[in-house]
């Protein structure tokens, strides 16, 4: 436990981070989280452990070395050496989305706007080493929205069912939870409406909940359990139970070493794919109100066994396994937006071997989540003068 008088330090810490500050450290602690836990996607972490010699510590090469051209399951993606994968692509899109619309999104914001950026620009893919257009690097389950809305011309609002349930939509919803900091219900009714393009059941869910999350961990004062709580308020079915239940397990464990195993074992009930991450059992990803899925509950039990530092989070997340390229990008945004400074020697590199400007995001998020507050607060104010016109309750305040 921290000591009392170190605990409200912390805390004092904590309140005097800047919301341009958060933003920050959220989008480049996802980047840098999704670099790292690349390499060793799939895999267990005693197969992790195995081919590292000990658990990883930072950035690690492809797990097949130069072969990764052509060596199986992964190929051709460059996973490792510091590049990041579609979980970043796809959360910088977004917020190029924000950059265009600069306001509030919803579900056709995504029609309009993502699958267009998708679709017809080319931008520098990491792992292939080209430029591409990022709808050839995505996964199946991305290339869903451009099948649907693109070509199918379906109600965005409802795109999503029928597609697989994953993360997919859950692992770029960091900034919604940034535009709506401090406000974790705004956040998670956005990323809803954001996510029904994309998902349906137990993933558009954790869409919702991760972003409620983000931005729960932008609230001065915020800690990991603090964010858990705001979390496990708005979660519903299997999520909120999911993630209860890895809590309760991650909230006795200050190492991620001794914590690897009880996560999985607390999540597994939920978890649809099964014990065997790449032989997924013929009952997953089918919607489901009972089941959730396995990366957001994980992330949430890193942040707690971390106690929000972002070094143990996202090497807790990454020596995980399984998608845990996509559990140390929620952790990493978590811990970033709590305040955690991403480690400078991982940011820089995963930067320059991306070939990403990893802050010019931020800096952007940063300018729009201004505007969109602004236009909040006047949109509140003409509601106030409105309902009391009527004869409402009028404000004190």
């Amino acid at each position: 436990m921290t000591p009392k008088g170190e605990e409200s330090r912390a805390d004092s810490l904590s309140e005097r981070i800047s919301l341009n500050d958060r933003i920050t450290g959220a989008l480049v602690g996802a980047a840098v989280g999704d670099a790292l836990g690349g390499p060793v996607e799939g895999y267990s972490p005693d197969q992790i452990a195995e081919r590292h010699g000990g658990r990883v510590h930072g950035i690690v090469g492809p797990w097949n070395g130069a072969a990764w051209r052509t060596a199986r399951p992964i190929a051709p993606y460059h996973k490792g050496d510091g590049h990041v994968t579609d979980d970043t692509l796809l959360t910088h899109a977004l917020v190029r989305v924000y950059a265009q619309v600069r306001d509030h999104l919803d579900a056709y914001a995504v029609a309009d706007h993502l699958v267009p950026d998708l679709m017809t620009t080319p931008r520098w893919i990491p792992e292939l080493e080209a430029e591409a257009l990022p709808l050839h690097r995505i996964f199946l389950a991305e290339k869903w929205l451009v099948a649907r809305l693109h070509y199918g011309h379906v109600d965005p609002r409802e795109a999503g069912v029928g597609n697989i349930v994953n993360c997919g939509a859950a692992m770029y919803m960091a900034p919604v939870g940034l535009v709506n900091a401090a406000n974790p219900a705004g956040a998670y009714a956005e990323a809803l409406d954001i996510a029904g393009a994309h998902q349906s059941s137990y993933g558009r869910e954790a869409a919702g909940v991760f972003a409620a999350a983000v931005a729960a961990a932008c609230t001065p004062g915020a800690t990991p359990e603090s964010v858990v709580t705001a979390s496990l308020e708005l979660a519903k079915d299997g999520t909120r139970a999911a993630i209860e239940a890895v809590c309760e397990v991650a909230s006795g464990h200050r190492d991620f070493e001794s914590a690897l195993a009880p996560l999985r074992e607390a999540v597994a009930p939920y978890d649809t794919v099964g014990p065997d991450y790449r032989a997924p059992s013929l009952g997953a990803r089918r919607p489901s109100r009972l089941h959730s899925i396995e990366e957001l509950p994980v992330a949430l039990g890193m942040l707690l066994v971390a106690d929000g530092d972002y070094r143990q989070a996202v090497l807790g997340s990454v020596n995980y396994g399984r998608d845990c390229d996509s559990i140390a990008t929620m952790a990493g945004a978590l811990a970033g937006a709590l305040g955690s400074p991403v480690p400078e020697e991982w940011s820089k590199t995963v930067a320059e071997a991306s070939r990403l400007d990893l802050w010019e995001p931020a800096r952007t998020l940063s300018e729009v989540t201004a505007e969109i507050f602004k236009r909040d607060v006047r949109r509140r104010r003409t509601h106030e003068q409105l309902f009391t016109a009527l004869g409402g309750t009028a404000c004190s305040a």
